[in-house]
C-alpha cells in the first residue's frame, strides 16, 4: 500500500529482485524532491545500488523501508539497465553525490536550508564548509555527528531540538547501508522535516576524504572497483560475494524461476 507521500509523487517503478526502484533519471529526481518540498509532506528519499538490494533479498524490513520511500533512486548503472530491459527508456543512473550537489543548487534558488547528519567526527563541518565555497547563498543551518550506535534517548533529544530550531526542509544523512535508510524510516515523522535523504558516501566523497571514480568506469558500472581498491577490507567481500549473487538472481528473475510480488508500476 502507498503512503500519502508515495502517492502524491506517483511516478513509474523497476523491479529489480523485489525492490520498486524508481524509473528516472537526475533531472525527474530533482523534479519530484523540489514537489515533495514544495507540498508539504514528509517523506524520505533512498539512493539504492547493489548492495541495497542484496541487503533487502534477506531483510524484508529493509525491502519494505525501501518501497515505502518517496523517490528510491537507481544509484548504480545495473539498476538503469535493468529498468530499461522492463520497459523504461530514460532510467538513468542518480548517483547519490550528484543528486546532492543538484539539490544544494536547486536549494540556493528556492531558498530550501539543509542539515548535514553523518560522517566521522568534524566530517559534517567540513562538508558544510565545502557546500558553502561551492553554492555561494546556500542555507547549511546545522550538522550533527552521531555514535556509531543507535541514539540514546538524551541524544535523541539532542537531535530533535537542534532540528526543530533550525527548521529544515532536507536533512543529508550519510550513513552506510543500510543504517541510514533505517534512521530515516524510524525518525521521518518524529522530526517533522519534510524531506530526509540517505547519500552514503556523499559526505567523505565531496570532502575529499574519499576519492571519485571517472566517469567512464561510472557509466560502465565498474565503480565498485575503484572502491573496492580504496577500500579493500571493508568493502572486498561485500562487492565479490553480492556482484555474482545479485547477476544469477536476475537471470532468475528474468527467465521467470524467481518471482516477486509486482512492484513495477508504468505511471
Amino acid at each position: 500500500m502507498l503512503t500519502f507521500a508515495q502517492k502524491q509523487l506517483h511516478h513509474p517503478h523497476a523491479d529489480v529482485l523485489g525492490v520498486r526502484v524508481s524509473a528516472i533519471n537526475l533531472n525527474t529526481a530533482v523534479e519530484l524532491a523540489d514537489r515533495s518540498i514544495a507540498g508539504g509532506d514528509r517523506g524520505y528519499v533512498c539512493v539504492t545500488g547493489v548492495h541495497g538490494v542484496m541487503e533487502a533479498q534477506s531483510d524484508t524490513s529493509l525491502r519494505a523501508i525501501l518501497n515505502q520511500a518517496v523517490i528510491n533512486t537507481p544509484d548504480g548503472m545495473p539498476m538503469s539497465w535493468i529498468g530499461r530491459l522492463q520497459g523504461f527508456k530514460n532510467m538513468d543512473r542518480v548517483y547519490g553525490p550528484d543528486f546532492m550537489m543538484e539539490m544544494c543548487r536547486l536549494s540556493v534558488e528556492r531558498g530550501y536550508r539543509n542539515f548535514l547528519y553523518g560522517g566521522n567526527p568534524g566530517v559534517a563541518e567540513l562538508l558544510r564548509e565545502k557546500l558553502l565555497e561551492r553554492f555561494p547563498g546556500l542555507q547549511v543551518v546545522g550538522t550533527y555527528t552521531p555514535p556509531f550506535r543507535p541514539l540514546n534517548g538524551v541524544e535523541e533529544e539532542e537531535l530533535n531540538t537542534l532540528v526543530q530550531d533550525s527548521k529544515p526542509h532536507i536533512i543529508w544523512v550519510g550513513l552506510s547501508t543500510p543504517k541510514q535508510e533505517r534512521f530515516m524510516a524510524q525518525y521521518v515523522d518524529r522530526l517533522h522535516v519534510p524531506l530526509l535523504v540517505g547519500v552514503g558516501a556523499a559526505f567523505d566523497i565531496h570532502t575529499g576524504k574519499i576519492k571519485d571514480a571517472p566517469s567512464w568506469m561510472k557509466r560502465s558500472g565498474l565503480q565498485w572497483l575503484h572502491r573496492v581498491a580504496q577500500e579493500p577490507r571493508r568493502l572486498g567481500r561485500r562487492y565479490l560475494v553480492n556482484n555474482p549473487r545479485f547477476l544469477l538472481k536476475v537471470a532468475l528473475q528474468f527467465s521467470g524461476l524467481l518471482r516477486y510480488p509486482s512492484v513495477v508500476t508504468s505511471e
